[in-house]
């Protein structure tokens, strides 16, 4: 046991408790592999089970996939910003992730965007990055001190993506590298690697139950780090970003 003497001590604890039990937002942001899918119920008890209760979980819509098991998780938050068939480039275009904030500020985003971009419309890597950095500009604008968690998005079954896929994704990190900032840091999450297109999807895009656990391991440590930072102590990572993997 720490022993806090004086009023120093006293500030001190107090600051503590303020820090676990203030509210911090975390918003999902993405496509249909946010919004339809059970993952995010599956943080949700993680984080309950963790100790982490002071979570909102922040957003316009409240889907979730009744059939998978994260989402016959009772009573889990389902808000999030998810958004089935949406492009990274017409969200970023459209400034359509300004409003959302606005009515949903939130000091915690992930992102898991592109897949619609590739498979929709082809678009190149370079558009798409560009949408992710205009993004990022936006997220900042509504909060200075985001903290932002990205992905090297899942594969799919469908059709000859991946290869496309896999060109993102390697762009990602040196993106994230540029445009980390020690108040606002971005972490690179790998949802790709030891993804299987055949067994961890249930209809050649969607993650079932398997996929859905592994895109809940892979987010979490990267997760808990940024909570821990801004409660004040997890890694900020300076002006590097980190890839986390599970």
């Amino acid at each position: 046991m720490v022993k806090l003497s004086g009023l120093g001590g006293l500030a001190l604890l107090i600051s503590s408790v303020i820090a676990q039990t203030s509210k911090i937002r975390y918003m999902p942001f993405g496509d249909s592999i946010t919004e339809i899918v059970c993952w995010r119920g599956l943080i949700w008890q993680q984080l309950q089970q963790a100790g982490y209760t002071n979570i909102d979980f922040v957003g316009s819509g409240t889907n979730g996939n009744a059939q998978g098991a994260g989402c016959r998780i009772p009573n889990y938050d389902k808000d999030n910003e998810g958004h089935s068939g949406f492009l990274a480039i017409n969200i970023a275009n459209q400034n359509q992730l300004v409003g959302w904030l606005q009515r949903n500020p939130a000091d915690l985003i992930t992102m898991h965007l592109g897949t619609n971009d590739i498979v929709q419309q082809n678009k190149p890597v370079n558009d798409i990055i560009t949408a992710f950095t205009k993004l990022v500009g936006q997220m900042r604008a509504s909060n200075p001190n985001m903290k932002i968690i990205v992905a090297q998005i899942i594969p799919i079954q469908i059709g000859n993506y991946n290869t496309q896929i896999q060109n993102l994704n390697k762009a990602i990190i040196p993106w994230a590298q540029g445009l980390n900032q020690t108040n606002s840091p971005i972490w690179v999450v790998d949802q790709y690697t030891g993804y299987n297109a055949q067994t961890d999807l249930r209809d050649g895009v969607h993650p079932n139950d398997a996929g859905d656990t592994k895109m809940a391991a892979r987010w979490w440590p990267a997760l808990v780090n940024a909570i821990n930072v801004i409660q004040g102590n997890g890694t900020t990572t300076g002006t590097t970003a980190v890839t986390w993997t599970a």
